[in-house]
């Protein structure tokens, strides 16, 4: 069938967002020379803010790992009351201004709110902390890890489950050898997502921490202080973490389309 002028104009509108994405980020990756790369990688403060960005979104995925895994399995096994309130509830990270996520934490976690006082009689402290840092980074990317999870284990049969409690095994066994086994890449595509999402985030963060400084703040203190040259190396290296990242997610996403 022969696909005529559509295929060209679907093709044109693709070369146009393609450079509109592409166009700035190679302008990015180019624009620092090899030198200042180098010297950047050999930069005590640029290499102190990216370990700290690489650890406080580590923590944080692996926390949405944590409590996101029962939370989604709920999700997509039973319907409840009011089950639609409760995912716009998990999706409203994605949408409001990440200045109000650091500036709502904020106000949680001070002094003068009943959690803040409890958490500052245990000794924890969130502003300007790593905690903090991850509790924003948590909260930014849970429904990233949630929603893909979920859309793991709506696919594995219920059947499956069924026939192995009628083997015997309890549903805590079933959950952990075969639903899990079965939701497992969509479980770290979502870990990894998430994991994205909070290495890339900014606004609730500065609201939060300033100080210690993640790699996004810094290149923003840095392109405030000094300019676009100064700032442009430390967005070449969160630009190639996140392109890393993401080859390992495409990577894996494709393996799990040629499996099913």
């Amino acid at each position: 069938m022969k696909s005529g002028p559509f295929i060209w104009i679907c093709i044109a509108f693709a070369v146009v967002v393609l450079a509109f994405l592409v166009l700035p980020l190679v302008n990015i990756a180019t624009a620092p020379s090899p030198g200042i790369i180098w010297e950047s990688l050999h930069d005590g403060e640029i290499m102190n803010a990216v370990l700290l960005s690489l650890y406080t979104s580590g923590m944080a995925a692996v926390i949405c790992l944590i409590l996101g895994t029962p939370f989604a399995y709920l999700l997509a096994r039973k319907d409840f009351p009011g089950k639609n309130l409760v995912e716009s509830i998990v999706d409203i990270p994605i949408v409001i201004p990440h200045p109000v996520v650091g500036i709502a934490i904020l106000a949680v976690t001070g002094r003068n709110h009943w959690f803040g006082k409890i958490l500052a009689d245990l000794g924890i402290r969130i502003m300007g902390s790593p905690a903090g840092i991850i509790t924003v980074l948590v909260f930014v990317s849970i429904p990233f890890f949630i929603n893909a999870a979920k859309e793991g284990f709506a696919s594995v049969p219920v059947r499956l489950e069924k026939v192995s409690m009628t083997l015997g095994a309890s549903k805590l066994s079933t959950f952990r050898r075969v639903t899990l086994p079965l939701a497992g890449r969509s479980m770290v595509a979502g870990t990894i997502m998430s994991a994205a999402r909070a290495l890339s985030e900014f606004g609730a963060v500065i609201v939060i921490a300033y100080h210690p400084m993640i790699a996004p703040v810094l290149m923003f203190e840095r392109y405030q202080a000094y300019g676009l040259e100064y700032s442009q190396p430390v967005a070449f290296i969160l630009i190639a973490m996140s392109l890393m990242i993401f080859i390992a997610l495409r990577i894996l996403t494709s393996r799990k389309r040629r499996t099913v």
